[in-house]
């Protein structure tokens, strides 16, 4: 009893045809999902606690504008925190490793 090869000649293009178009999706969603991780509000109440402090996203959200480039007067009129409030976050981030910190997802 021999086994049945399986045929040789077949077409291959829809195959692959079929991979583009999968690897196309998935292209299409990691960017979707990258914008969501990327999107961050510096006004967003949820920064704040209700004592004024910034909560863990509002840290987050002042690093990401100091990844942005932005100045610490820029972050702290975004923000709506003090100067020195500002400051103490950009040591903080310096400190962190600057733009080569591992960034925290935002909620």
């Amino acid at each position: 009893m021999t086994a049945k090869k399986p045929p040789h000649n077949y077409d291959a293009k829809p195959v692959l045809d079929l991979i583009a178009s999968i690897e196309a999706d998935l292209q299409r969603l990691k960017g979707l999902v990258e914008q969501q991780i990327e999107k961050f509000d510096p006004a967003n109440p949820h920064n704040k606690a209700p004592d004024g402090k910034l909560t863990e996203e509002g840290v987050e959200c002042c690093y990401r504008m100091f990844d942005d480039g932005k100045s610490r007067y820029s972050v702290a009129q975004q923000m709506k925190i003090s100067f020195a409030a500002a400051s103490h976050r950009f040591n903080s981030w310096r400190k962190l490793g600057g733009t080569k910190r591992q960034r925290t997802l935002l909620g």
